[in-house]
């Protein structure tokens, strides 16, 4: 495990006076910080969920060590689904010893870290910093307060940030719970596209955009010779060199800019990314992303499953699972999430 980014030895420190403040005195098999030695704390402070050790999970005898790489964000407040993400990710994979994960987070937290070390002691991943700065003064204000977290614009910028290693990518929102072997996904012919999706071609695409966009004369053109369908930005593969090659990153970011001065949409990073891709990606099956299980934006009220089969679920929209089952409230697709659920309620004592 290696940071992405020169912040290892100011982290190191912070994690050291953590310890120290808290009085942190169980400590589980050593681990590497930017090349320093350094033991895992396994009891957390009191406020952070604790989560239960995940079993090893082992290559099948068909595999061929290449690697699968996905990337996602990590963020304390979503922390439980992310664990719950990469459960789902190794439990149905053929290969989970060939599967890297690199998260992107905003901040240096040390009990999100040593949560994810602990939980998975064989996880091969890695972190980066994402600097808010390149996206704040881009934002504009959307329908719900979540959508315009600066660390929700992170997938814009993997280009950037990944290693060069890093060619191609399945970029996953942390509400998301797989049921099949991710190796499948992995493996779609892009055909010569930067991005691969589910489209969702019934779906009303005039609503993402307000009607100022719509009346304006220009704007609109820019969907002139594509076929423009909605696709869902929360699971996406990217062949990361033709996104670099294509400076898809200073497109979306453009449309940023636009969103500024005229309001052309309502919805956070979504909209933008559309403006760019929809009509010019390769599609996926809809199985890879049974979305809106979370509700709308505004309430996030239950909703049922499409029909078909299913290999990937996502609660995007308001109501996320762990906080509908938390309250004894649930919506009957939050059974299907539970499973995958590590946490367990704060304790004081020790684990065993």
């Amino acid at each position: 495990m290696a940071f992405g980014n020169t912040s290892s030895l100011i982290g190191l420190l912070s994690f050291l006076l953590f310890s120290f403040t808290n009085h942190l005195n169980h400590v589980a098999p050593a681990t590497t910080v930017g090349g320093i030695h350094v033991e895992v704390v396994r009891k957390p402070a009191p406020d952070v969920p604790i989560f239960r050790e995940a079993p090893a999970f082992r290559n099948g005898v068909t595999c061929n060590n290449d690697r699968i790489h996905i990337s996602m964000t990590l963020d304390s407040n979503y922390l439980r689904g992310t664990m719950a993400a990469v459960f789902s990710i190794l439990q149905h994979s053929t290969c989970p010893e060939d599967v890297e994960f690199h998260f992107l987070w905003a901040r240096f937290e040390p009990q999100v870290y040593f949560s994810i070390k602990s939980t998975f002691p064989y996880l091969k991943f890695k972190i980066y910093r994402f600097e808010s700065n390149r996206v704040r003064g881009k934002i504009s204000k959307s329908i719900r307060q979540a959508l315009d977290q600066p660390l929700n614009y992170a997938r814009i910028y993997l280009s950037d940030i990944l290693p060069s290693y890093v060619k191609r990518v399945i970029y996953l929102d942390s509400d998301i719970v797989v049921v099949d072997d991710i190796a499948k996904l992995w493996e779609v012919d892009l055909q010569g596209k930067v991005l691969a999706a589910p489209e969702y071609c019934h779906a009303n695409f005039t609503v993402y955009f307000t009607n100022l966009f719509w009346n304006d004369p220009e704007l609109p053109r820019t969907f002139e010779g594509r076929n423009p369908c909605y696709f869902n930005t929360g699971v996406m593969v990217v062949d990361v060199d033709k996104w670099r090659e294509g400076r898809y990153t200073q497109k979306v970011e453009e449309w940023m800019v636009v969103q500024k001065q005229k309001r052309i949409y309502h919805l956070g990073s979504l909209p933008p990314f559309l403006l760019v891709l929809a009509g010019e990606l390769k599609s996926v099956d809809h199985r890879w992303n049974q979305h809106g299980l979370g509700g709308d934006n505004l309430e996030g009220k239950c909703r049922s499953l499409h029909p078909g089969p299913i290999s990937l679920l996502h609660w995007s929209g308001k109501g996320k699972p762990w906080l509908r089952l938390d309250s004894r409230r649930p919506c009957s697709v939050d059974h299907l999430w539970a499973p995958y659920d590590l946490y367990r309620p704060n304790t004081h004592s020790l684990e065993e």
